[in-house]
């Protein structure tokens, strides 16, 4: 009996195991769940794709982008339907933009193809209408820097009030802006305008700033250039300083040293070049050639001295080919014929205008003298070539 319940008792437990097997281990139990179907990931990425692949067929066939490009974008935008990018193209063709001006924005600000164009951007280009920019300049400012469009309203309004608080017109503003749109998005123009008041610079100063190198104000280390500026002695309110400033931002230290080169070079000492510096900062935006080719003209070939430059360096500035040189041969032919003083100075005739120049050193002469030098004066720049070949022409 004790065997019989024994068997009974062995037959209900193989029974109990064969209907529950024993527990997967850990690693078994990971693997198990890797084989089931995971229903709503895998319908989130087969949503994805399909978001992917309209987008990049749209921007291709519809916008005419390169496959890369397309690419490009999609990872910033995206859409599955092509109501809001054909309304957005639809706006900018009604505006006056090319379809390859609408290209260049949605390559640069994809995001726009998402946006509402009457609520988002027609706002923006109305302000800028009211404020004098005709359709071409909106067309351009929007090609070149598409940025801005991405700021708000009140943004731009504020900015273009900055900007017209140094400009003595909207026409004037809406000049700088449209030569330097990039600068409306920077918040570092208005830092920088605000610091560049605490040091004292003139309205007139910014003005300069605006009209001449916009992207001066936009620089990220303009503090440190302006106290260079004034460890050379200038003052920031005088007006000139702007002048300094854009000089010191505008030419690399590598491309100052070599300007610097040239000048000792030609016999200048680190003083000559101070005291030139000083009274015309502007004649260090000129190039190498330039300062070489006038330096070699003056010492070289006219044989004079240097120190004309250090007296006024603004004689760099001028043309060679319409200035220089053509006068040049009309002072040589008055000092070589007596008829220039003996303490007159060579340097005036350069600076002179036109009508001065005309009046002062040539028809004032009788009429032999004053025919050859009107034939010298006029035919001065004939012979002048590319590769300044000053001696052919000085000599003619």
């Amino acid at each position: 009996m004790f065997h019989s319940k024994h068997d009974s008792l062995r037959r209900a437990l193989l029974f109990i195991l064969s209907h529950n097997p024993p527990l997967p281990s850990p690693s078994t139990k990971s693997y198990l769940l890797l084989l089931r179907p995971q229903k709503s990931r895998h319908s989130t990425t087969s949503t994805s794709d399909d978001h992917h692949s309209f987008t990049v067929s749209y921007l291709t066939t519809k916008c005419g982008f390169s496959h890369e490009d397309a690419l490009r974008a999609n990872k910033r935008v995206r859409f599955d339907t092509p109501v809001k990018p054909d309304s957005v193209i639809s706006f900018f063709k009604a505006h006056g933009f090319s379809l390859s001006q609408t290209t260049t924005i949605m390559c640069k600000i994809p995001v726009v193809l998402k946006r509402d164009p009457t609520k988002a951007i027609l706002p923006k280009f109305q302000f800028l209408a009211s404020k004098g920019a005709s359709p071409s300049d909106i067309v351009l400012m929007t090609t070149k820097s598409p940025n801005f469009l991405l700021r708000s309203l009140n943004h731009i309004v504020s900015f273009y009030e900055l900007v017209r608080r140094f400009s003595p017109s909207d026409l004037k503003a809406i000049a700088y802006l449209t030569g330097c749109p990039s600068s409306i998005p920077d918040v570092r123009v208005p830092q920088n305008v605000k610091m560049l008041l605490d040091e004292g610079l003139t309205n007139a100063n910014i003005h300069h700033l605006l009209r001449t190198r916009p992207s001066v104000l936009s620089s990220a280390d303009l503090k440190k250039t302006v106290e260079e500026v004034k460890q050379l002695g200038f003052d920031p309110s005088q007006c000139n300083f702007s002048v300094v400033l854009l000089a010191k931002k505008s030419v690399t230290k590598s491309q100052w040293d070599a300007k610097v080169d040239v000048l000792k070079k030609w016999g200048w000492s680190e003083q000559d070049f101070s005291e030139a510096f000083r009274r015309h900062p502007h004649f260090m935006l000129c190039s190498e050639d330039k300062l070489n080719a006038v330096m070699s003209f003056w010492i070289s070939n006219l044989g004079w001295d240097s120190s004309a430059f250090r007296i006024r360096p603004m004689l760099f500035g001028y043309s060679l080919e319409k200035r220089l040189i053509p006068r040049a041969k009309v002072v040589k032919y008055l000092l070589s014929n007596g008829l220039m003083k003996k303490n007159a100075s060579i340097i005036t005739p350069f600076s002179l205008t036109e009508e001065l120049f005309l009046k002062r050193c040539i028809t004032c002469f009788e009429e032999k003298d004053r025919s050859r030098l009107l034939t010298l004066y006029q035919g001065g720049s004939g012979l002048v070539q590319r590769n300044y070949g000053i001696e052919s022409c000085l000599n003619s």
